[in-house]
């Protein structure tokens, strides 16, 4: 039997579990580099999934605090799609992706992981992203730690808006 070794792992096993609702304190806390915010709507906000799938994985969601798709508000459901165009544009620029999964998971049955905020995923793909690993091994590889990622993607988005701006 082969061994693969993750220590840096190890962190997140032991991380305490948290409490509260990331995407209603996050915002608050004003320590969006630490938090992983990447950018700040009016109505919603850009955040990485501290556990992603894969590099650039991210998340959009509103700041007011609702469990259900059907609740939003349609500003909130503006600013969500808005923010995700600007991701993608984001993404394209800075990582170069050959696709995206966009999903929203409603319900622990549906996958999520936070029940009680709805949020967008939108995980960047490259043909060939999938490898043996998670097949033989249950373990998928990320190429590029979070730190790396969160100033790669806030440069990307910067520069996408100077774009608009400039229009």
């Amino acid at each position: 039997m082969k061994l693969l070794w993750a220590p840096w792992r190890i962190q997140y096993i032991r991380a305490p579990k948290y409490n509260g609702c990331i995407f209603c304190d996050f915002p608050k806390e004003n320590r969006d580099k630490e938090r992983l915010i990447l950018y700040r709507g009016k109505h919603a906000f850009i955040i990485m999934n501290n556990y992603p799938y894969n590099p650039g994985h991210v998340m959009i969601a509103p700041y007011r605090h609702v469990g259900k798709w059907e609740e939003l508000s349609d500003e909130e459901l503006l600013d969500i799609m808005k923010l995700s165009q600007l991701m993608i544009k984001a993404l394209k620029n800075a990582m170069n992706p050959d696709g995206f999964n966009m999903g929203i998971n409603i319900g622990r049955v549906a996958g999520a992981g936070i029940e009680d905020h709805v949020h967008l995923h939108i995980v960047p793909r490259w043909n060939g992203d999938t490898n043996f690993m998670p097949v033989v091994d249950d373990t998928k590889v990320i190429p590029e730690s979070l730190d790396e990622a969160y100033d790669e993607l806030k440069k990307a988005i910067e520069k996408v808006l100077n774009e608009n701006n400039s229009d």
